[in-house]
């Protein structure tokens, strides 16, 4: 089981170093069954030691360059970061990254090996067309990507369910993701308004690997009671 927490644009680096501080002393050691992964803000990226494994939201396929407003690699490398987002449905719809943008993204992190949760998801107005029609949009944004990486981490996140308190149904969060697992064999996240009142019962579905929490892991005890779901829900498999 995998649980992540992707901070987007909140907490500073002194707020991310004093969660990272707490939830180490909260969680203590973790079974090689549950896996724990923090994505801070890019002006909080902190080197870290620990349980949990801190990873980068974003990046710029490059080593170093004149990308201005953009990290590269020789940044993470400082803080010896080897796990990224790719594909978020904000870095998508807001920053406007096409599927070609994606997936030379992908292509590079790949190339250096580093871990990659790919995220994927569909709108409203997709989802509102029914099954078939979510699945044919989320074909399209495996375009380019391996599906076969090793190192392949995937995050289904319905669009409209990220941040609006909707969350879809724990029929419908099945659905897909047991449509998606005869796509792929690496595991399968859920993300789209987690929070500690639905994600027992989120990642107790057969198909659900883990979660990507957004807000809802904003206060280190929520985020902690997250871990400890899933600790307790691999014991009883």
């Amino acid at each position: 089981m995998i649980v992540a927490a992707n901070f987007k644009t909140n907490l500073t680096r002194i707020e991310t170093g004093e969660y990272l501080g707490e939830l180490e002393s909260l969680v203590g050691k973790i079974e090689e069954n549950v896996q724990v992964r923090i994505f801070p803000a890019t002006s909080s990226l902190i080197a870290h030691r620990g349980e949990a494994v801190v990873g980068t939201q974003n990046a710029y396929p490059a080593q170093s360059g004149a990308f201005t407003g953009e990290i590269g690699v020789v940044h993470l490398e400082e803080f010896g970061i080897k796990s990224i987002l790719v594909g978020h449905s904000e870095r998508r719809h807001i920053m406007h990254e096409s599927q070609v943008d994606i997936a030379k993204k992908f292509d590079f992190f790949k190339e250096r090996g580093f871990e990659i949760i790919y995220c994927i998801g569909e709108p409203l107005r997709t989802k509102e067309q029914g099954l078939e029609a979510t699945l044919e949009y989320l074909d399209a944004q495996f375009e380019g990507i391996d599906l076969e990486y090793g190192r392949l981490i995937v995050a289904y996140e319905p669009v409209w369910a990220i941040g609006s308190g909707l969350t879809p149904t724990l029929e419908e969060i099945e659905s897909v993701h047991k449509a998606l697992k005869t796509r792929f064999s690496a595991p399968l996240l859920y993300g789209g308004s987690v929070k500690v009142s639905n994600a027992r019962e989120i990642m107790e579905l057969p198909s659900v690997d883990g979660v990507l929490v957004g807000s809802g892991a904003l206060r280190v005890e929520d985020f902690f009671t997250m871990i400890q779901t899933a600790r307790e829900i691999e014991n009883q498999n």
